[in-house]
């Protein structure tokens, strides 16, 4: 039967997804652009402070803030860390990916904390919103960089745009888990009281959710890190580069060291978040 014949493609998918994609990029690529302005924005006032900003000042800044949240161990091995990827020669390429990450993280969370607070609060909403989630967290990360690339040209920039996409949903996810998981009586005993519905948000469900956002804006961190190194393909730079770079020359070393510095990276910013979140 040929509603069974495998042996040919029955279904032009990639075609009109392909059609889809040119119209967009003829009729709207001046649209696009203009997204990216913010981001730049942003961005480009990140790489100011952290380039301008002396080394011993940056690291002190860390150490404060791994001293304040997450105890004195995680100081010390901040500090170890800074110094140590300072010594291997990839400072400025450090400094590119904390802004990358921070402007990501930040867009995230100004997306994402909004859309799970209406998530957790309407269950329509909740399940319109679960299969774009499904589908941001399941599709592979090399995808994201084709429709980017097409639409926003290359740059770092554009990685940051792909890496907003590949990190929203935990942030989405947990924040509307934590405003589901507050107590229905607190809520019934907030509107008793003559609460209105934004006092019952920002008075009670917010804060008693505060701990599972923090959870979800540490998992938008890490996730944001572990796209450096798809973002460095399309030109994202920063510590993506010696690891791309290696992979293509067959450099094992450089490759490694810059694979080492992100995985130290992420586990100081790792620590520094979950010990923000207990506060």
């Amino acid at each position: 039967m040929r509603i069974f014949n495998f042996d040919e493609q029955l279904i032009p998918l990639d075609e009109w997804i392909q059609t889809f994609v040119d119209w967009l990029v003829l009729n709207y690529r001046e649209f696009f652009q203009i997204i990216k302005v913010p981001v730049e924005i942003s961005l480009e006032g990140l790489e100011w402070i952290f380039f301008n900003l002396p080394p011993w000042l940056t690291i002190a800044a860390f150490a404060y803030a791994a001293w304040r949240y997450a105890g004195k161990r995680v100081t010390v091995f901040t500090v170890l860390t800074f110094l140590l990827i300072g010594y291997l020669g990839l400072w400025e390429d450090t400094m590119t990916t904390l802004a990358m990450v921070i402007c990501s993280v930040i867009f995230c969370a100004v997306a994402g904390i909004p859309l799970g607070i209406l998530a957790g609060r309407s269950d329509r909403f909740e399940m319109l919103m679960r299969p774009f989630l499904d589908a941001m967290q399941t599709t592979p990360a090399f995808v994201y960089l084709i429709p980017v690339v097409m639409l926003f040209s290359i740059g770092t920039v554009s990685g940051i745009l792909a890496t907003i996409v590949f990190a929203l949903p935990p942030i989405i996810r947990l924040t509307s888990l934590g405003i589901r998981q507050v107590h229905p009586e607190l809520i019934e005993a907030a509107l008793a009281f003559g609460a209105t519905s934004r006092q019952v948000l920002f008075k009670v469900q917010f804060p008693l959710a505060l701990p599972s956002i923090m959870a979800g804006l540490n998992q938008t961190l890490m996730m944001a890190l572990s796209m450096v190194v798809i973002a460095a393909l399309i030109g994202a730079g920063g510590l993506g580069n010696p690891v791309v770079q290696g992979l293509n020359t067959l450099e094992i070393g450089l490759a490694t060291i810059g694979g080492l510095s992100i995985v130290l990276l992420a586990m100081v910013l790792d620590r520094i978040t979950q010990g923000f979140g207990k506060k």
